[in-house]
Protein backbone atom coordinates (compact mmCIF):
# COMPACT_ATOMS: atom_id res chain seq x y z
CA UNK A 1 0.00 0.00 0.00
CA UNK A 2 1.09 3.37 -0.97
CA UNK A 3 1.48 6.33 1.49
CA UNK A 4 -0.40 9.49 0.46
CA UNK A 5 0.03 12.77 1.27
CA UNK A 6 -2.11 15.72 1.24
CA UNK A 7 -1.68 19.27 1.81
CA UNK A 8 -3.69 21.70 4.36
CA UNK A 9 -3.97 25.58 4.37
CA UNK A 10 -4.25 25.92 7.42
CA UNK A 11 -1.04 27.86 8.66
CA UNK A 12 1.49 26.51 10.83
CA UNK A 13 2.48 28.49 13.30
CA UNK A 14 5.49 29.51 15.47
CA UNK A 15 5.77 30.60 18.94
CA UNK A 16 7.81 33.77 19.07
CA UNK A 17 11.07 32.89 21.14
CA UNK A 18 10.36 29.25 21.44
CA UNK A 19 10.82 25.89 19.12
CA UNK A 20 7.18 25.13 19.22
CA UNK A 21 5.36 24.86 15.74
CA UNK A 22 2.17 23.50 15.28
CA UNK A 23 -0.93 23.31 13.06
CA UNK A 24 -3.84 21.38 11.45
CA UNK A 25 -1.91 18.17 9.37
CA UNK A 26 -5.75 17.86 8.42
CA UNK A 27 -9.02 19.26 7.91
CA UNK A 28 -12.25 17.67 8.60
CA UNK A 29 -15.16 17.91 5.95
CA UNK A 30 -13.45 20.20 3.75
CA UNK A 31 -13.29 19.89 0.32
CA UNK A 32 -9.32 19.57 -0.98
CA UNK A 33 -8.24 20.86 -4.55
CA UNK A 34 -8.72 18.70 -7.49
CA UNK A 35 -6.45 16.01 -7.19
CA UNK A 36 -7.04 14.69 -10.69
CA UNK A 37 -10.42 14.32 -11.40
CA UNK A 38 -11.83 13.55 -7.97
CA UNK A 39 -11.77 16.06 -4.72
CA UNK A 40 -11.37 14.60 -1.32
CA UNK A 41 -12.77 15.10 2.20
CA UNK A 42 -11.93 13.88 5.41
CA UNK A 43 -14.39 12.54 8.08
CA UNK A 44 -14.68 13.83 11.52
CA UNK A 45 -13.22 10.31 13.48
CA UNK A 46 -10.88 9.10 10.61
CA UNK A 47 -7.82 9.14 12.65
CA UNK A 48 -9.51 7.81 16.08
CA UNK A 49 -7.25 4.34 15.80
CA UNK A 50 -4.19 6.41 14.37
CA UNK A 51 -3.17 8.50 17.00
CA UNK A 52 -1.01 6.02 18.51
CA UNK A 53 0.85 5.50 15.94
CA UNK A 54 4.30 6.53 15.63
CA UNK A 55 4.22 9.52 13.59
CA UNK A 56 7.29 11.49 12.96
CA UNK A 57 7.08 15.76 12.26
CA UNK A 58 9.44 15.85 9.09
CA UNK A 59 9.98 19.16 6.93
CA UNK A 60 8.05 18.38 3.70
CA UNK A 61 7.95 14.67 4.16
CA UNK A 62 11.72 14.37 4.04
CA UNK A 63 13.06 11.83 6.52
CA UNK A 64 16.31 13.01 6.67
CA UNK A 65 14.63 16.33 8.23
CA UNK A 66 13.24 15.00 11.33
CA UNK A 67 11.45 17.58 13.44
CA UNK A 68 9.66 15.31 16.30
CA UNK A 69 8.39 12.26 17.17
CA UNK A 70 5.38 10.94 19.29
CA UNK A 71 7.54 8.20 20.59
CA UNK A 72 9.83 10.41 22.18
CA UNK A 73 7.76 12.87 23.00
CA UNK A 74 9.06 15.85 20.80
CA UNK A 75 5.68 15.63 18.82
CA UNK A 76 2.70 15.66 20.41
CA UNK A 77 -1.19 14.84 18.06
CA UNK A 78 -4.47 15.78 19.46
CA UNK A 79 -8.10 15.68 17.68
CA UNK A 80 -10.80 18.51 17.41
CA UNK A 81 -13.74 19.66 15.98
CA UNK A 82 -11.74 21.21 13.21
CA UNK A 83 -8.80 18.35 12.10
CA UNK A 84 -5.98 16.73 13.00
CA UNK A 85 -3.73 19.01 14.85
CA UNK A 86 0.21 18.53 16.05
CA UNK A 87 2.14 20.86 18.04
CA UNK A 88 6.36 20.16 17.32
CA UNK A 89 8.64 20.87 20.01
CA UNK A 90 11.63 21.22 17.12
CA UNK A 91 15.23 20.14 17.39
CA UNK A 92 17.83 22.54 17.18
CA UNK A 93 19.75 21.61 14.50
CA UNK A 94 20.75 23.77 11.12
CA UNK A 95 17.56 22.75 9.25
CA UNK A 96 14.99 23.22 12.28
CA UNK A 97 16.31 26.60 12.99
CA UNK A 98 16.48 27.35 9.36
CA UNK A 99 12.82 26.34 8.91
CA UNK A 100 11.83 28.30 12.38
CA UNK A 101 13.41 31.39 10.66
CA UNK A 102 11.06 30.49 6.81
CA UNK A 103 8.11 29.79 9.58
CA UNK A 104 7.90 33.45 11.27
CA UNK A 105 8.82 35.22 8.00
CA UNK A 106 5.53 33.62 6.66
CA UNK A 107 7.97 31.67 3.50
CA UNK A 108 6.67 28.41 4.93
CA UNK A 109 3.31 28.34 6.34
CA UNK A 110 1.37 25.12 5.25
CA UNK A 111 1.25 21.79 6.63
CA UNK A 112 0.20 18.37 4.69
CA UNK A 113 0.51 14.69 5.99
CA UNK A 114 1.39 11.11 5.18
CA UNK A 115 -1.34 8.59 5.65
CA UNK A 116 -2.93 5.05 4.02
CA UNK A 117 -6.59 4.19 4.05
CA UNK A 118 -8.48 1.50 5.65
CA UNK A 119 -11.68 2.99 5.07
CA UNK A 120 -13.01 5.20 2.38
CA UNK A 121 -16.02 5.83 0.15
CA UNK A 122 -16.45 7.48 -3.16
CA UNK A 123 -20.05 9.35 -4.16
CA UNK A 124 -20.64 11.44 -7.54
CA UNK A 125 -21.85 14.99 -5.90
CA UNK A 126 -23.22 17.49 -8.18
CA UNK A 127 -21.83 15.54 -11.05
CA UNK A 128 -18.05 15.56 -9.01
CA UNK A 129 -16.27 12.16 -7.82
CA UNK A 130 -16.14 12.98 -3.95
CA UNK A 131 -13.72 10.30 -1.97
CA UNK A 132 -14.57 10.42 1.49
CA UNK A 133 -11.71 9.19 3.99
CA UNK A 134 -13.45 7.13 6.71
CA UNK A 135 -10.61 5.75 8.57
CA UNK A 136 -7.11 5.99 8.14
CA UNK A 137 -5.30 2.84 9.04
CA UNK A 138 -1.60 4.41 9.46
CA UNK A 139 -0.26 8.20 10.09
CA UNK A 140 2.93 8.44 9.11
CA UNK A 141 3.77 12.28 9.24
CA UNK A 142 2.84 15.40 10.00
CA UNK A 143 4.60 17.94 7.59
CA UNK A 144 5.25 21.63 7.39
CA UNK A 145 5.78 21.92 3.75
CA UNK A 146 6.79 24.57 0.81
CA UNK A 147 4.44 23.54 -1.83
CA UNK A 148 1.30 21.22 -2.14
CA UNK A 149 2.56 18.69 -4.49
CA UNK A 150 -0.15 16.36 -3.84
CA UNK A 151 -2.26 17.14 -7.18
CA UNK A 152 0.39 15.13 -8.82
CA UNK A 153 1.13 12.51 -6.11
CA UNK A 154 1.09 8.86 -8.10
CA UNK A 155 -0.92 7.27 -5.25
CA UNK A 156 -3.66 9.56 -5.85
CA UNK A 157 -3.48 8.74 -9.29
CA UNK A 158 -3.76 5.00 -8.76
CA UNK A 159 -5.99 5.11 -5.73
CA UNK A 160 -8.10 6.99 -8.17
CA UNK A 161 -7.62 4.87 -11.56
CA UNK A 162 -8.99 1.84 -8.85
CA UNK A 163 -12.02 3.59 -7.82
CA UNK A 164 -13.14 5.05 -11.10
CA UNK A 165 -14.01 1.12 -12.01
CA UNK A 166 -16.30 0.87 -9.02
CA UNK A 167 -17.60 4.07 -9.29
CA UNK A 168 -18.50 3.61 -13.24
CA UNK A 169 -20.46 0.14 -12.11
CA UNK A 170 -22.25 1.59 -9.63
CA UNK A 171 -23.20 4.50 -11.68
CA UNK A 172 -24.02 1.99 -14.76
CA UNK A 173 -26.27 0.30 -12.44
CA UNK A 174 -28.09 3.35 -11.03
CA UNK A 175 -28.61 4.63 -14.34
CA UNK A 176 -30.16 1.02 -14.76
CA UNK A 177 -32.32 1.33 -11.87
CA UNK A 178 -33.49 4.72 -13.03
CA UNK A 179 -34.72 3.41 -16.61
CA UNK A 180 -36.65 0.54 -15.06
CA UNK A 181 -38.41 3.15 -12.85
CA UNK A 182 -39.45 5.18 -15.48
CA UNK A 183 -40.41 2.10 -17.18
CA UNK A 184 -42.58 0.98 -14.56
CA UNK A 185 -44.19 4.45 -13.64
CA UNK A 186 -44.73 4.70 -17.61
CA UNK A 187 -46.12 1.15 -17.46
Amino acid sequence: MEIERRLTCEKVTIEPDSKRASGYGAVFSSNSEDLGGFIERIAPGAFDNALNDDVRALFNHDPSLILGRTVSGTLSLSVDERGLKYDIDMPDTTYANDLRESLKRGDVDQSSFGFTVKNDSWDEVDGQLVRTILEVNQLFDVSPVTYPAYPDTAAAVRSMDKRNESILEKKNELEHEAREREIVLMG
